[in-house]
Protein backbone atom coordinates (compact mmCIF):
# COMPACT_ATOMS: atom_id res chain seq x y z
CA UNK A 1 0.00 0.00 0.00
CA UNK A 2 1.44 3.32 -1.06
CA UNK A 3 0.85 6.56 1.09
CA UNK A 4 1.03 9.24 -0.14
CA UNK A 5 2.78 12.23 0.93
CA UNK A 6 3.10 16.27 0.46
CA UNK A 7 5.61 18.59 0.46
CA UNK A 8 4.03 21.67 2.28
CA UNK A 9 4.96 24.73 0.08
CA UNK A 10 6.46 27.75 1.61
CA UNK A 11 4.17 30.51 1.97
CA UNK A 12 5.14 33.19 -1.16
CA UNK A 13 6.98 35.91 0.81
CA UNK A 14 4.90 39.51 0.95
CA UNK A 15 6.27 41.90 -1.41
CA UNK A 16 8.49 44.71 0.47
CA UNK A 17 6.56 48.25 0.68
CA UNK A 18 8.37 50.64 -1.18
CA UNK A 19 9.36 53.71 -0.15
CA UNK A 20 6.93 56.00 1.51
CA UNK A 21 6.14 59.46 -0.18
CA UNK A 22 8.12 61.19 2.19
CA UNK A 23 10.99 58.84 2.33
CA UNK A 24 10.91 60.02 -1.95
CA UNK A 25 10.43 63.62 -1.05
CA UNK A 26 13.68 63.80 1.00
CA UNK A 27 15.53 61.93 -1.71
CA UNK A 28 15.05 65.36 -4.10
CA UNK A 29 18.06 67.47 -3.95
CA UNK A 30 15.22 70.28 -4.52
CA UNK A 31 12.56 69.93 -2.15
CA UNK A 32 14.09 72.10 0.23
CA UNK A 33 14.55 75.13 -2.12
CA UNK A 34 11.12 74.67 -3.21
CA UNK A 35 10.20 74.66 0.58
CA UNK A 36 11.81 78.27 0.33
CA UNK A 37 10.92 79.51 -2.51
CA UNK A 38 6.95 78.54 -1.17
CA UNK A 39 7.73 80.64 2.21
CA UNK A 40 9.15 83.68 0.14
CA UNK A 41 6.11 83.75 -2.35
CA UNK A 42 3.57 83.52 0.23
CA UNK A 43 5.60 86.38 2.64
CA UNK A 44 5.64 89.03 -0.23
CA UNK A 45 2.61 88.23 -1.65
CA UNK A 46 0.54 89.32 1.83
CA UNK A 47 2.44 91.71 2.87
CA UNK A 48 2.95 93.85 -0.69
CA UNK A 49 -0.24 93.98 -3.17
CA UNK A 50 1.92 94.77 -5.94
CA UNK A 51 3.76 91.05 -5.71
CA UNK A 52 1.39 89.48 -7.52
CA UNK A 53 0.37 91.54 -9.80
CA UNK A 54 0.93 91.34 -13.93
CA UNK A 55 3.93 93.92 -13.63
CA UNK A 56 5.03 92.55 -10.44
CA UNK A 57 4.98 88.57 -11.57
CA UNK A 58 6.73 89.96 -14.77
CA UNK A 59 9.29 92.01 -12.93
CA UNK A 60 11.04 88.93 -10.56
CA UNK A 61 10.61 86.59 -13.03
CA UNK A 62 12.94 88.84 -15.33
CA UNK A 63 15.37 89.60 -12.35
CA UNK A 64 15.61 85.65 -11.58
CA UNK A 65 15.81 84.45 -14.73
CA UNK A 66 19.60 85.59 -16.12
CA UNK A 67 20.68 84.39 -12.94
CA UNK A 68 18.87 81.31 -13.29
CA UNK A 69 20.28 80.55 -16.48
CA UNK A 70 23.94 80.48 -14.99
CA UNK A 71 22.85 78.79 -11.75
CA UNK A 72 21.81 75.68 -13.43
CA UNK A 73 24.77 75.58 -15.37
CA UNK A 74 27.10 76.38 -12.11
CA UNK A 75 24.66 73.50 -10.44
CA UNK A 76 25.72 71.13 -13.16
CA UNK A 77 29.75 72.15 -12.81
CA UNK A 78 29.21 71.68 -8.69
CA UNK A 79 27.67 68.12 -9.24
CA UNK A 80 30.65 67.13 -10.85
CA UNK A 81 32.58 68.71 -8.31
CA UNK A 82 34.32 72.08 -9.34
CA UNK A 83 33.57 75.91 -9.04
CA UNK A 84 34.45 78.57 -11.66
CA UNK A 85 34.80 81.86 -10.12
CA UNK A 86 35.29 83.50 -13.96
CA UNK A 87 31.28 82.71 -14.41
CA UNK A 88 30.27 86.39 -13.87
CA UNK A 89 33.21 88.03 -15.85
CA UNK A 90 32.37 85.66 -18.62
CA UNK A 91 29.08 87.56 -19.10
CA UNK A 92 30.74 90.74 -19.63
CA UNK A 93 33.53 89.17 -21.47
CA UNK A 94 30.75 87.64 -24.76
CA UNK A 95 28.91 90.68 -24.13
CA UNK A 96 31.89 93.04 -25.32
CA UNK A 97 33.25 90.71 -28.21
CA UNK A 98 29.98 91.07 -29.80
CA UNK A 99 29.39 94.85 -29.19
CA UNK A 100 32.89 95.42 -30.01
CA UNK A 101 32.69 93.40 -33.39
CA UNK A 102 29.56 94.75 -34.46
CA UNK A 103 29.58 98.23 -33.59
CA UNK A 104 33.17 98.74 -34.26
CA UNK A 105 34.47 96.22 -36.60
CA UNK A 106 30.86 96.53 -38.61
CA UNK A 107 30.23 92.67 -38.42
CA UNK A 108 26.79 91.45 -38.72
CA UNK A 109 25.66 90.25 -35.00
CA UNK A 110 24.93 87.05 -35.89
CA UNK A 111 28.54 86.33 -36.73
CA UNK A 112 29.62 88.37 -34.14
CA UNK A 113 27.76 86.16 -31.57
CA UNK A 114 29.25 83.31 -33.07
CA UNK A 115 32.70 84.84 -32.45
CA UNK A 116 31.82 85.45 -29.00
CA UNK A 117 30.46 82.05 -28.58
CA UNK A 118 33.61 80.52 -29.79
CA UNK A 119 35.58 82.34 -27.81
CA UNK A 120 33.85 81.22 -24.55
CA UNK A 121 33.92 77.92 -25.62
CA UNK A 122 37.55 78.10 -25.75
CA UNK A 123 37.79 79.70 -22.43
CA UNK A 124 35.67 76.96 -20.75
CA UNK A 125 37.77 74.71 -22.15
CA UNK A 126 41.03 75.83 -21.27
CA UNK A 127 39.58 76.17 -17.66
CA UNK A 128 38.92 72.41 -17.70
CA UNK A 129 41.98 71.13 -19.32
CA UNK A 130 44.21 73.17 -16.61
CA UNK A 131 42.24 72.21 -14.37
CA UNK A 132 42.25 68.25 -15.21
CA UNK A 133 46.06 68.38 -16.55
CA UNK A 134 47.69 70.16 -13.37
CA UNK A 135 45.51 68.96 -10.48
CA UNK A 136 45.07 72.07 -9.28
CA UNK A 137 41.78 73.37 -7.36
CA UNK A 138 39.12 74.75 -9.93
CA UNK A 139 38.88 77.63 -7.55
CA UNK A 140 42.22 78.91 -7.74
CA UNK A 141 42.47 78.17 -11.61
CA UNK A 142 39.16 79.95 -12.57
CA UNK A 143 40.28 82.67 -9.97
CA UNK A 144 42.85 83.55 -12.34
CA UNK A 145 40.77 83.22 -15.51
CA UNK A 146 38.19 85.62 -13.51
CA UNK A 147 41.10 88.53 -13.15
CA UNK A 148 42.77 87.68 -16.68
CA UNK A 149 38.92 88.35 -18.02
CA UNK A 150 38.64 91.25 -16.27
CA UNK A 151 41.91 93.25 -17.17
CA UNK A 152 41.55 92.04 -20.82
CA UNK A 153 37.98 93.57 -20.67
CA UNK A 154 38.86 96.81 -19.39
CA UNK A 155 42.15 97.24 -21.73
CA UNK A 156 40.45 96.50 -24.32
CA UNK A 157 37.57 98.36 -24.11
CA UNK A 158 39.35 101.11 -22.92
CA UNK A 159 42.04 100.81 -26.00
CA UNK A 160 39.49 100.59 -29.17
CA UNK A 161 36.47 102.64 -27.21
CA UNK A 162 38.95 105.27 -25.20
CA UNK A 163 35.91 104.15 -22.37
CA UNK A 164 34.90 101.53 -20.51
CA UNK A 165 31.45 101.03 -22.24
CA UNK A 166 30.52 99.82 -25.88
CA UNK A 167 27.23 101.40 -27.30
CA UNK A 168 25.08 101.86 -31.10
CA UNK A 169 24.61 97.65 -31.40
CA UNK A 170 20.67 98.58 -32.32
CA UNK A 171 22.46 100.02 -35.52
CA UNK A 172 24.27 97.34 -36.37
CA UNK A 173 23.46 94.38 -39.40
CA UNK A 174 21.80 91.82 -38.06
CA UNK A 175 20.51 93.73 -34.54
CA UNK A 176 16.86 92.96 -35.51
CA UNK A 177 16.58 89.12 -36.22
CA UNK A 178 19.41 88.48 -33.15
CA UNK A 179 17.34 90.70 -30.65
CA UNK A 180 14.39 88.84 -31.38
CA UNK A 181 15.83 85.63 -30.44
CA UNK A 182 17.65 87.21 -27.42
CA UNK A 183 16.09 90.26 -26.42
CA UNK A 184 12.39 90.33 -27.41
CA UNK A 185 9.07 90.57 -24.83
CA UNK A 186 5.93 88.77 -25.58
CA UNK A 187 2.93 90.33 -23.85
CA UNK A 188 0.81 87.86 -21.69
CA UNK A 189 -2.00 90.01 -20.41
CA UNK A 190 -0.76 92.75 -18.79
CA UNK A 191 2.72 90.84 -18.72
CA UNK A 192 5.79 91.47 -20.93
CA UNK A 193 8.25 88.27 -20.10
CA UNK A 194 11.51 88.72 -21.69
CA UNK A 195 13.13 86.50 -24.01
CA UNK A 196 15.62 85.67 -21.33
CA UNK A 197 12.69 84.08 -18.73
CA UNK A 198 11.84 81.54 -21.64
CA UNK A 199 15.91 80.71 -22.22
CA UNK A 200 16.23 80.35 -18.52
CA UNK A 201 13.03 77.74 -18.84
CA UNK A 202 14.38 75.48 -21.91
CA UNK A 203 18.05 75.56 -20.52
CA UNK A 204 17.04 74.27 -17.07
CA UNK A 205 14.58 71.88 -18.69
CA UNK A 206 17.49 70.51 -21.14
CA UNK A 207 19.96 70.70 -17.95
CA UNK A 208 17.43 68.43 -16.04
CA UNK A 209 16.77 65.72 -18.54
CA UNK A 210 20.70 65.72 -19.43
CA UNK A 211 21.50 65.50 -15.81
CA UNK A 212 18.84 62.60 -14.74
CA UNK A 213 18.26 60.87 -18.17
CA UNK A 214 21.47 60.00 -20.12
CA UNK A 215 24.88 58.46 -19.60
CA UNK A 216 26.47 61.86 -19.52
CA UNK A 217 24.52 62.67 -16.38
CA UNK A 218 25.56 59.79 -14.53
CA UNK A 219 29.22 60.75 -15.79
CA UNK A 220 28.88 64.36 -13.87
CA UNK A 221 27.21 62.39 -10.62
CA UNK A 222 30.61 59.50 -11.36
CA UNK A 223 33.24 62.19 -11.21
CA UNK A 224 31.55 64.94 -8.71
CA UNK A 225 31.20 62.06 -5.94
CA UNK A 226 34.67 60.36 -6.23
CA UNK A 227 36.82 61.06 -9.08
CA UNK A 228 38.82 57.79 -8.19
CA UNK A 229 36.12 55.19 -8.34
CA UNK A 230 34.47 57.69 -11.41
CA UNK A 231 37.77 56.49 -13.36
CA UNK A 232 38.42 53.06 -12.19
CA UNK A 233 34.83 52.05 -13.73
CA UNK A 234 35.57 53.66 -16.65
CA UNK A 235 34.08 57.07 -16.94
CA UNK A 236 36.11 59.41 -18.82
CA UNK A 237 36.54 62.23 -16.28
CA UNK A 238 38.62 64.73 -18.15
CA UNK A 239 36.14 64.74 -20.99
CA UNK A 240 33.30 65.65 -18.57
CA UNK A 241 34.99 68.06 -16.42
CA UNK A 242 36.13 70.13 -19.89
CA UNK A 243 32.33 69.76 -20.91
CA UNK A 244 31.50 71.00 -17.55
CA UNK A 245 33.40 74.01 -17.99
CA UNK A 246 32.18 74.53 -21.22
CA UNK A 247 28.78 74.74 -20.65
CA UNK A 248 28.81 77.10 -17.81
CA UNK A 249 30.59 79.79 -20.29
CA UNK A 250 27.81 78.45 -22.81
CA UNK A 251 25.46 79.99 -19.83
CA UNK A 252 28.07 83.09 -19.67
CA UNK A 253 27.47 83.97 -23.40
CA UNK A 254 23.60 83.55 -23.36
CA UNK A 255 23.20 85.76 -20.87
CA UNK A 256 25.89 87.90 -22.21
CA UNK A 257 23.76 87.91 -25.55
CA UNK A 258 20.25 88.48 -23.75
CA UNK A 259 22.30 91.55 -22.14
CA UNK A 260 23.84 93.61 -24.80
CA UNK A 261 21.16 93.18 -27.51
CA UNK A 262 18.24 94.05 -24.46
CA UNK A 263 20.33 97.28 -23.31
CA UNK A 264 22.65 97.73 -26.54
CA UNK A 265 25.27 98.64 -23.97
CA UNK A 266 27.84 97.00 -22.25
CA UNK A 267 30.60 97.95 -19.17
CA UNK A 268 33.32 96.72 -18.77
CA UNK A 269 33.36 95.61 -14.83
CA UNK A 270 29.91 94.26 -15.93
CA UNK A 271 29.46 90.66 -14.19
CA UNK A 272 31.64 91.06 -11.62
CA UNK A 273 30.70 89.72 -8.21
CA UNK A 274 27.98 87.42 -9.45
CA UNK A 275 29.81 84.75 -9.55
CA UNK A 276 28.82 84.12 -5.75
CA UNK A 277 25.24 84.86 -6.61
CA UNK A 278 25.52 82.26 -9.10
CA UNK A 279 27.12 79.31 -6.46
CA UNK A 280 24.88 80.69 -3.85
CA UNK A 281 21.69 79.64 -5.91
CA UNK A 282 22.85 76.61 -6.88
CA UNK A 283 23.76 75.78 -2.86
CA UNK A 284 20.29 77.36 -2.50
CA UNK A 285 19.06 74.56 -4.56
CA UNK A 286 20.94 71.46 -3.31
CA UNK A 287 24.11 71.56 -4.50
CA UNK A 288 26.96 70.52 -1.54
CA UNK A 289 30.17 72.14 -1.90
CA UNK A 290 32.18 68.98 -1.68
CA UNK A 291 30.17 67.44 -5.18
CA UNK A 292 28.09 64.83 -6.14
CA UNK A 293 25.07 66.07 -5.08
CA UNK A 294 22.46 68.04 -6.04
CA UNK A 295 19.57 69.39 -8.67
CA UNK A 296 19.56 71.78 -11.81
CA UNK A 297 15.92 72.45 -10.98
CA UNK A 298 16.94 73.21 -7.62
CA UNK A 299 18.97 75.71 -8.86
CA UNK A 300 16.39 77.23 -11.22
CA UNK A 301 14.17 77.92 -8.37
CA UNK A 302 16.95 79.19 -5.69
CA UNK A 303 17.18 81.79 -8.47
CA UNK A 304 13.50 82.30 -8.29
CA UNK A 305 14.16 82.64 -4.63
CA UNK A 306 16.60 85.56 -5.66
CA UNK A 307 14.36 87.22 -7.68
CA UNK A 308 11.37 87.19 -5.77
CA UNK A 309 12.84 88.26 -2.66
CA UNK A 310 14.80 91.03 -4.12
CA UNK A 311 11.95 92.51 -6.01
CA UNK A 312 9.55 91.67 -2.80
CA UNK A 313 11.97 93.47 -0.74
CA UNK A 314 11.58 96.84 -3.48
CA UNK A 315 8.10 96.83 -4.00
CA UNK A 316 7.73 96.54 -0.12
CA UNK A 317 9.67 99.49 0.16
CA UNK A 318 12.32 98.41 2.54
CA UNK A 319 15.63 99.75 2.74
CA UNK A 320 17.89 97.31 -0.42
CA UNK A 321 20.40 96.90 2.24
CA UNK A 322 18.40 93.99 3.81
CA UNK A 323 18.61 91.76 1.04
CA UNK A 324 22.42 90.77 1.64
CA UNK A 325 21.75 89.83 4.99
CA UNK A 326 18.96 87.72 3.33
CA UNK A 327 21.78 86.41 1.46
CA UNK A 328 24.11 85.41 4.29
CA UNK A 329 20.94 83.55 6.41
CA UNK A 330 19.83 81.98 2.80
CA UNK A 331 22.90 80.49 2.29
CA UNK A 332 24.16 79.29 5.84
CA UNK A 333 20.42 77.98 6.24
CA UNK A 334 20.89 76.43 2.64
CA UNK A 335 24.50 74.61 3.48
CA UNK A 336 22.62 73.20 6.50
CA UNK A 337 19.53 71.31 5.19
CA UNK A 338 21.24 70.11 2.48
CA UNK A 339 23.66 68.51 4.71
CA UNK A 340 20.55 66.76 6.44
CA UNK A 341 18.64 66.30 3.38
CA UNK A 342 22.19 63.70 2.01
CA UNK A 343 22.40 62.37 5.34
CA UNK A 344 18.49 61.24 5.28
CA UNK A 345 18.55 60.77 1.61
CA UNK A 346 21.92 58.05 2.39
CA UNK A 347 19.49 55.91 4.80
CA UNK A 348 17.12 56.04 2.54
CA UNK A 349 18.52 54.81 0.11
CA UNK A 350 20.51 51.64 2.01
Amino acid sequence: MSVATTVSQPAPSKPEPGPSLLNRMIVRPEIGSALGALVVFLFFSIITDRFLSALGVATWLDDASTLGIMAVAVAMLMIGGEFDLSAGVMTASTALVTALLAVHAGWNVWLALLVSLLFALAVGALNGWVVMRTGLPSFIVTLGTFLALQGLNLGVTRLITGTVQVSGIRSAPGYSSAGWVFASTTNIGDARIQASVVWWIVLTAIAALVLVRTRFGNWIFAVGGSLVSARAVGVPAVRTKILLFMTTAFAGWVVGSCNILRFASVQANQGVGLEFQYIIAAVVGGCLLTGGFGSVIGAAIGALIFGMARQGIVFARWDSDWFMLFLGVLLLSAVLVNNAFKKRAERVRR
